[in-house]
């Protein structure tokens, strides 16, 4: 990533304070459960240490770290029945869900052998789930749960885990990076409000104009630096025709002023469109626009033409979750294989292409100004998901969702990407149920199946979830 960050989350474990002086060998016992549950997170998140806690005074000192802190995220690890009291001061004032661990130690207790002792600190978690979640539905929280054991190891408990710190990230990048609006989209549903989007999906909008574009890369003078990235550009891209360091020498020194600039700026996306005369210095820009934002993508920051901040969104979202994040929207249908032909123009993620894409001079950009280079990827056969974003009339954000398989065949060569997907509903009922959700016309496409991660995403920034297929 050009701009990294690293989701905070909050962990704290709670106990009923009764039995801890009645049985004291649980004292102990708990220690080691939470010490050893803390281990289980992944290191690409900073953990924010609430503690046991067994009083309300307890659970209040973990809410003034978690507030501090500012987190994205709680884990509450369950060690034994406790009430609510023990909870609810600690999350009281934060606006992220709750994710109740109920991992218990043994796959199953001795039941002949087993005294009251190690039944509370061994095999009774889950007697405090269900009050938990009520007392966290009266004070309007969002929540999840988890349930597994200990012993032998449960790899599913540990998949949600790190699933959930995942989407963690993502509210992480939109409140710690901006996106960089460069012009504005010319499409009525890509329109965005970029207050709105700050006050409710976190994003700080920072505004750009083209004249500042033009002159980005006039300082870059370090040749060895411009030399290294065109052989970067060489490496990721196969050039029509041939390519050689001096072919690519002024789009190379174009993305390493972008890349200063990303920096410089702390950009996690880029929305940009141009509807100028494509002349003189704007003309050469433009015209190697598309790969050079291609460079950013490969590199974590999400970068959406036609000045669409919402694709943006949904393409570093799936960036930060999957590791790949494509520019989409419906292109065409097969009626003969039952297929939706899904791809677009423009800039696009290395990360996605099953094979090295594609770098190509056309005359004329259709629909926009000038011509220049296109670049083609090319996603894989097998699974793949698309998620939009959208508002509805007052503002709200929306998830769009659907997964489905991509299947071998012909695809247009002309220098756009596009793949063919097949849903588990037929093609056109597919087209009719995903327009009729009011998505943008863009997406994003991931490879792999994420649709229970964007659920965790969404629970995170508190949006609801149209799920299309899967």
């Amino acid at each position: 990533m050009l701009v990294n960050t690293k989701a905070r989350v909050g962990v704290f474990s709670i106990a009923l304070g009764a039995y801890l002086p009645q049985f004291p060998s649980l004292v102990p016992e708990f220690e080691s459960q939470y010490a050893a549950f803390k281990k289980t997170l992944p290191d690409t998140v900073e953990v924010i240490d609430g503690g046991m806690v067994t009083t309300k005074e307890q659970a209040m000192e973990a809410g003034d770290k978690f507030r501090a802190a500012d987190v994205d995220l709680v884990f509450l690890q369950m060690l034994t029945y406790a009430t609510s009291y023990n909870m609810l001061p600690a999350i009281r004032d934060l606006d992220v869900p709750v994710v109740l661990v109920n991992v218990q130690k043994l796959k199953a207790l001795d039941y002949e052998h087993t005294d009251i002792a190690s039944w509370l600190g061994e095999g009774y978690a889950c007697g405090a789930v269900g009050e938990a979640v009520a007392d966290l539905e009266r004070a309007g929280k969002r929540h999840a749960v988890i349930t597994g054991v200990v012993e032998g190891g449960d790899p599913g408990v540990q998949a949600e885990i790190e699933d959930w710190c995942k989407a963690a990230q993502v509210r992480r990048r939109f409140r710690d990076t901006n996106i960089a609006q460069i012009g504005r989209p010319g499409m009525m549903d890509l329109y965005i409000d970029e207050t709105n989007l700050y006050n409710r999906m976190f994003l700080y909008t920072k505004q750009f104009d083209w004249e500042k574009m033009w002159a980005i890369a006039d300082d870059i003078t370090d040749e060895d630096a411009i030399r290294a990235k065109a052989q970067d550009i060489l490496d990721t891209f196969e050039i029509e025709g041939g390519g050689t360091i001096e072919k690519v020498w002024d789009m190379a020194k174009y993305v390493v002023a972008f890349e200063k600039w990303v920096k410089d700026e702390h950009l996690g996306l880029i929305a940009s469109h141009y509807d100028g005369f494509a002349q003189g210095k704007a003309g050469v820009l433009d015209s190697m626009l598309i790969p050079a934002f291609s460079m950013l993508i490969k590199q974590g920051t999400a970068c959406a033409v036609e000045g669409d901040m919402k694709v943006a969104m949904a393409m570093s979202i799936l960036k930060t979750i999957s590791g790949t994040g494509q520019l989409s929207e419906m292109y065409s249908i097969d009626f003969n294989d039952d297929i939706c032909i899904i791809g677009h123009s423009g800039s696009g993620d290395a990360d996605i292409s099953a094979k090295k894409p594609t770098m190509k001079i056309v005359k004329v950009f259709h629909g926009k100004t000038g011509g220049g280079y296109l670049t083609q990827f090319y996603p894989p056969v097998g699974p793949v998901t698309y998620l939009a974003i959208t508002q509805d009339k007052d503002g709200n954000f929306k998830f769009v969702v659907a997964e489905g398989e991509n299947q071998p065949g012909p695809i247009f060569t002309f220098g756009d990407t596009n793949m063919r997907t097949k849903f588990s509903i037929p093609c056109r009922e597919f087209v009719n149920r995903w327009s009729e959700a009011g998505p943008t016309h863009h997406m994003a496409a991931a490879a792999g199946r994420h649709i229970d991660t964007i659920l965790k995403v969404a629970k995170i920034l508190n949006v609801p979830v149209d799920v299309i297929t899967r």
